[in-house]
């Protein structure tokens, strides 16, 4: 199964790639789109179980490099307020 990375701007302009053990996420996260934070987090956790997901379907066991990389997904996103205007880019 081909490893891959997210990478993604946050609204304060810094950047970041989180681990992804399926190239899944990139359907989910086109490169170039920007989310509302409440969105991406929504998509984060759809693509990122579906990537585990498929890791159990071939090897028997969830992927906890998945689970991990949600987790600092979510911790990195809690800097910032759902409510701000500030958009999750998706980059290359």
């Amino acid at each position: 199964m081909p490893e891959t990375s997210l990478n993604v701007r946050w609204p304060d302009e810094t950047e970041r790639s989180y681990y992804s053990p399926s190239t899944v996420v990139h359907r989910y996260f086109p490169v170039g789109e920007a989310y509302a934070l409440a969105e991406f987090l929504e998509t984060s956790r759809s693509a990122y179980q579906e990537a585990s997901d498929r890791v159990k379907a071939k090897y028997g066991m969830a992927c906890s490099g998945a689970a991990a990389a949600l987790a600092r997904i979510e911790t990195d996103a809690s800097r910032f307020s759902v409510d701000d205007d500030g958009k999750v880019v998706i980059r290359p």
